[in-house]
């Protein structure tokens, strides 16, 4: 498969501090990563220049065969689809103008199908002309994840697979939606989309991704599939914790925490 995002050698630093120092990472087309690791390991930081909402002060990151600078906003948004850590909305706009803004200059009858296809995906049929403050927290997510489904499958139609990013999309959710956000990248994986989501659970983590990017300090301490990426000694170490790694019937990793180390 062809490379559809690349950083090089990509390192961002401010104030003094390094957040991410000199990674490399090549996501090919249609591949499924998942990158853990800490809280203040650089994940968000990385994301941010991959996505180009962060122009990295150390090497490069590449989209196609072009630096992700050379692209204006508006390329980039034909490109890649991207659901942001925190999104504050204050006016009282509903679910379906939520999930309408994805859509760019797609045709009205178009534009409705996808809206349409985005809510019935995430579960708010119901809720399209619901004021999204008055929604939980889960709830808004999902809609601003189908925002970002409507974006990504609008500029498939006209370019082909795009690029979707996710920073810690399940920190609101229910295990049930946890599992059904899960399946939908995996489907849109499967469809050709290159997808990279920062997760916290590593054992959703582990059933996610094909391939997980373990982060620690600003750099890359792992890179591989779960089963070579989940051993007690790395996880462990990287996480600060005493923990067991098994395998469930399938052979796929999980993780047993125990006591935080004092």
């Amino acid at each position: 498969m062809s490379t559809a995002l690349e950083a090089r050698k990509a390192g961002f630093a401010t104030g003094g501090a390094t957040l991410v120092d000199s990674v490399d990472l090549a996501v090919a087309q249609g591949e499924l990563i998942a990158i853990v690791g800490p809280n203040g390991a650089g994940k968000s930081t990385l994301l941010r220049m991959l996505s180009g909402d962060l122009r990295p002060s150390s090497g490069a990151v590449r989209l196609g065969d072009r630096e992700l600078s050379s692209y204006s906003p508006r390329e980039l948004a034909d490109r890649r689809a991207v659901l942001a850590q925190h999104i504050n909305v204050s006016f009282p706009f509903t679910v379906e103008e939520i999930v309408r803004m994805g859509t760019g200059d797609v045709g009205h009858r178009k534009a409705g199908a996808l809206i349409e296809a985005a809510l019935h995906e995430v579960g708010l049929g119901e809720f399209r002309a619901r004021d999204i403050t008055t929604l939980s927290g889960g709830e808004q997510q999902r809609a601003h994840f189908a925002r970002v489904l409507v974006q990504l499958w609008s500029s498939e139609a006209v370019r082909g697979p795009g690029i979707l990013l996710l920073d810690e999309p399940t920190s609101s959710l229910d295990i049930r939606h946890q599992l059904d956000l899960a399946h939908t990248a995996r489907r849109c994986a499967r469809n050709g989309a290159t997808v990279i989501a920062i997760l916290h659970d590593l054992n959703l983590a582990t059933r996610f991704a094909e391939r997980i990017v373990v982060m620690h300090d600003g750099a890359v301490a792992a890179d591989g599939p779960p089963r070579a990426v989940m051993r007690p000694e790395l996880i462990g170490a990287v996480f600060d914790v005493d923990l067991a790694v098994q395998t469930d019937a399938s052979g796929s990793p999980f993780v047993l925490p125990e006591l935080a180390r004092v």
